[in-house]
């Protein structure tokens, strides 16, 4: 059996040094998805003990395509904490990552909690307080992104950093499901999506996660923020470059990286 523990830390010290390692699944054959989830709480523990704290989730793996590509189907997760907020601050410091990357979403932030195991769409939107325009940054403590479903879900399904806008809406405000989403990169398209390319529409993409945290033991919280998954492709980023993230019924979303 792999060495959870191990695996753990060797991760974890990718990150602090921002010196990414070999795919886990290369290196610790027998490695799957369930080991991967392991040693994501593993790590998540770690920054518990070290006084993070956890402000939500996040949802990966929401495109069929990349989940073909990948040979899985279904979403996988990730935990967002407080010191991954860089919603407050000038620009992303690139300094602090190592391959970092950019996509856009809509992320919820939910006024009640989901407990019920299988909660239909209704109470999911009922739950839900308010959405905003999103960008998450992933990054990836494996070299080259050479990742498989595995080698992201221990790594905390690539999640680094997150920027919420200001705009808030109601659900009633905003379409979900055929609301388009550019991407620019210092004025030059890079992404162009749609509400439906995540799982449909975002908030099926919610409901699983709400589903699967129940079944983890960490059921959705008030005051939790879902990043619901990207609605378009990613781009790379790299220090100077300035994104511009249009999403309909929001206010345009700018982020720098410096």
């Amino acid at each position: 059996m792999p060495d959870l523990e191990a695996i753990a830390a060797a991760l974890a010290e990718a990150r602090r040094n921002r010196t990414p390692i070999p795919p886990v699944t290369e290196t610790s054959p027998g490695f799957d998805v369930a080991s991967a989830y392991s040693v994501q709480e593993i790590n998540t523990r770690r920054r518990l003990s070290a006084g993070e704290r956890i402000v939500g989730r996040k949802i990966g793996l929401t495109s069929p395509a990349v989940q073909t590509q990948l040979g899985v189907n279904e979403p996988d997760y990730g935990t967002l904490f407080d010191v991954d907020d860089v919603s407050d601050a000038s620009s992303v410091v690139t300094a602090e990552l190592m391959q970092p990357k950019i996509e856009a979403e809509i992320a919820f932030v939910l006024a009640k909690p989901i407990s019920r195991g299988n909660p239909g769409l209704d109470e999911v939107a009922a739950a839900i307080d308010y959405a905003v325009a999103a960008a998450e940054i992933v990054d990836s403590a494996i070299a080259n992104w050479r990742i498989t479903l595995a080698d992201t879900v221990a790594d905390n399904a690539s999640g680094a950093k997150f920027v919420l806008g200001k705009d808030r809406k109601k659900l009633s405000e905003i379409d979900l499901h055929l609301g388009g989403m550019e991407m620019l990169l210092n004025g030059r398209q890079v992404s162009v999506g749609v509400g439906a390319a995540c799982l449909g529409n975002p908030l099926n993409a919610v409901q699983w996660l709400a589903r699967k945290m129940v079944e983890v033991g960490r059921p959705l919280e008030a005051g939790d923020i879902v990043l619901s998954g990207a609605l378009g492709p990613m781009s790379n980023a790299v220090a100077g470059d300035s994104f511009t993230i249009h999403v309909q019924g929001f206010r345009p979303l700018p982020v720098a990286f410096g």
